[in-house]
């Protein structure tokens, strides 16, 4: 098997103007979006065994710690759009994990509610998640962690 010697950080041939800011900011995004979905897939692995979604445990996970929601704030907590949010609602519900009671006042909202097996599946699950954040986020130092948390809300704020 042929070994190659490793070179110094050399910047890899691009199609991309020679403008040194644009490199910065699509290398950066990349590092960003292939973290976030190492991430993401790593953690999404013991929801499997659940057989649960990402999305799906999102929903149960807000309406256990912020109780009963209107779908479209739901959506929007988890940033999933509404018709995302109708299938995923629509497969737990079928699951009896939660339901869905239409406004008496405005039939075009229906609030969704955790039930009682769904808060059970939560309390569950939800130690073990969190646990496994806990492990995933420990390469980092904990002011690591404040400073990413930060950059990533600076991020998210931007219009």
């Amino acid at each position: 098997m042929l070994s190659y010697p490793k070179e110094a950080s050399v910047p890899k041939p691009s199609r991309y103007r020679e403008d040194r800011h644009e490199r910065l900011a699509l290398s950066t995004y990349l590092k960003l979006t292939r973290a976030s979905e190492r991430l993401w897939n790593r953690l999404a692995r013991s929801l499997e065994r659940e057989d649960l979604t990402p999305s799906q445990f999102g929903v149960l996970e807000a309406l256990y710690h912020l109780g009963p929601m209107c779908q479209r704030d739901l959506g929007e907590r988890i940033l999933r759009t509404s018709g995302n949010m109708t299938m995923v609602v629509g497969n737990l519900e079928r699951r009896r994990l939660v339901r869905r009671e239409r406004s008496a006042t405005d039939q075009r909202y229906n609030q969704v509610y955790l039930t009682g097996e769904g808060e059970r599946l939560v309390r569950r699950v939800f130690p073990g998640h969190a646990e496994a954040i806990t492990r995933e986020l420990a390469i980092l130092t904990q002011e690591e962690q404040r400073t990413l948390g930060n950059l990533c809300r600076k991020l998210g704020a931007v219009a």
